[in-house]
């Protein structure tokens, strides 16, 4: 986890600073690739560091969690199990998943998942082309767009599957 000291006097009411963001979101990540990786944490000692160094209170740093999952679910994105997406999120928090998400050393990895016995005999998958994304009948704020378009899910969905492909012609 990143520490670092906020210098700041009660910030209930205000606005979540560059920084406080920054922070917030490479917690978040971190939780999120432990989940992935099925290493145990307690997100209520995550909180608690988090208040220590934002000064902000339980509720507010579980609400920012929520609202970096519903930036994630609509980049079809995987997410922390009980931060439920919330409906409204601010645009710095966009910015800040995508300083996160570009940053060069960023990577997350899933456990990989092996087919179940007795399916091995199977013949070869199928594989489809992605699906075309088909425009939302809710308008979505211009930041969030092209975010969407700049991690595209189906276009990332693609580049997965031509990897398995390439993955299961080596076995064979």
């Amino acid at each position: 986890m990143f520490y670092w000291s906020m210098t700041t006097s009660d910030p209930t009411g205000t606005n979540w600073s560059e920084q406080e963001i920054d922070l917030i979101i490479a917690d978040y990540f971190e939780m999120l690739q432990m989940e992935l990786s099925n290493v145990p944490f307690v997100k209520a000692h995550r909180n608690a560091a988090l208040q220590k160094l934002t000064g902000r209170s339980q509720g507010s740093v579980e609400y920012k969690h929520q609202n970096i999952s519903a930036v994630l679910d609509r980049l079809s994105m995987p997410w922390i199990e009980g931060y439920k997406p919330m409906a409204n999120f601010q645009a710095s928090l966009i910015d800040g998943v995508e300083r996160y998400l570009l940053r060069p050393e960023f990577k997350l990895s899933a456990p990989v998942h092996t087919a179940p016995l007795g399916f091995e005999d199977r013949p070869t998958l199928l594989f489809e082309p992605p699906p075309q994304l088909t425009p939302k009948p809710i308008k979505e704020p211009e930041y969030l767009q092209r975010l969407v378009r700049k991690f595209d899910p189906a276009e990332r969905d693609a580049r997965n599957r031509a990897l398995g492909k390439q993955g299961e012609e080596r076995i064979f």
